[in-house]
């Protein structure tokens, strides 16, 4: 028996075309090639033209809103300053008195005349030192013991009791103590930062510690992990953005401390130096005084800023 497999003439025929009609096609479809080819040319030589002219009207107003506002509020607290001044008969100097006043202080800014007669970068250095070294120090005692505390409950439950007692209480208060403990001002007020310092590392290094999720440390416990490894490979990175917070709080808890505690205890210092100043009714030095701390403090806490970005990989926005 044959078979025969029969196809329908549209599939199986080639199309009929002429050589006219095949060169005809060939040249439209050349054509339209080439059309696309400059419409697309077009499209993207007009879309840089418009990128380059957008481009500076885009940034200057980005600029222009990160300028005009800081300007417009230093023009306002100069304004407000000048009013006031004028309020008060020159009792207050004027903006214009103080920055005159500010320029001859910081042309010899680490002059020594004497024990109680030096410039103003040397009370700042002697501030800064015992800032770091009463910070030092609650680091190295309250990031440990906030781990600690975060780490088991029994510390947890022992010491926060003691901790919501002592964390309320002014830190000048701690200075007598101080004083009366160290026998020297210089100790005492490094006592003062340390005890000021030292609360807001706790607390933030022992929550950061209890927010660990349950999963890592049910990983570490099937994987039978030590107590060191636990700490070092998963407490510590998870808890750094926690820790560093605490930092940023101790150390401008601390700078706001040391120049009342200065106050109190004297010697050399940007605390004793305002209260010199004082003394003596120098109120532009007094002024002067109030933006070297403000300023050292945004150097502080801007540094401790940059710190935390790179330790964690945060977008801090400015």
């Amino acid at each position: 028996m044959v078979s025969a497999v029969f196809h329908s003439p549209l599939e199986s025929a080639p199309p009929l075309t002429s050589g006219a009609e095949r060169s005809a096609t060939h040249s439209i479809a050349a054509n339209a090639h080439g059309a696309s080819a400059k419409t697309v040319k077009g499209i993207e030589t007009t879309a840089a033209n418009v990128a380059s002219a957008t481009g500076p009207q885009r940034d200057f107003p980005v600029l222009w809103l990160r300028v005009l506002p800081p300007l417009l509020g230093l023009a306002l607290l100069a304004l407000i300053w000048e009013v006031v001044s004028i309020g008060t008969k020159g009792s207050i100097p004027s903006p214009r008195e103080t920055f005159l006043q500010a320029v001859v202080l910081f042309s010899d800014p680490f002059y020594r005349n004497g024990p109680n007669d030096q410039g103003v970068g040397w009370n700042v250095l002697s501030s800064l030192k015992r800032v770091a070294l009463g910070f030092g120090l609650a680091a190295i005692v309250g990031i440990p013991v906030g781990f600690l505390i975060g780490r088991f409950t029994f510390l947890s439950r022992m010491f926060n009791p003691l901790i919501s007692l002592m964390r309320p209480v002014s830190p000048l208060a701690w200075l007598p103590i101080g004083l009366l403990v160290f026998k020297g001002a210089d100790p005492a007020a490094i006592w003062t930062i340390f005890i000021c310092s030292i609360w807001p590392m706790i607390i933030n290094t022992a929550v950061g510690v209890q927010r660990v999720p349950q999963d890592y440390m049910n990983v570490a416990r099937v994987l039978n992990l030590s107590e060191w490894k636990i700490v070092t490979k998963i407490l510590f990175p998870s808890v750094l953005p926690y820790m560093l917070t605490g930092v940023r709080l101790a150390v401008g808890t601390a700078w706001l401390v040391i120049v009342a505690a200065e106050m109190l205890t004297g010697g050399v210092g940007i605390g004793f130096w305002v209260w010199d100043e004082w003394n003596n009714l120098n109120v532009k030095n007094i002024i002067i005084a109030i933006f070297v701390i403000g300023i050292v403090g945004l150097m502080l806490e801007y540094a401790l800023i940059k710190l935390a970005t790179a330790f964690t990989f945060e977008e801090v926005k400015s």
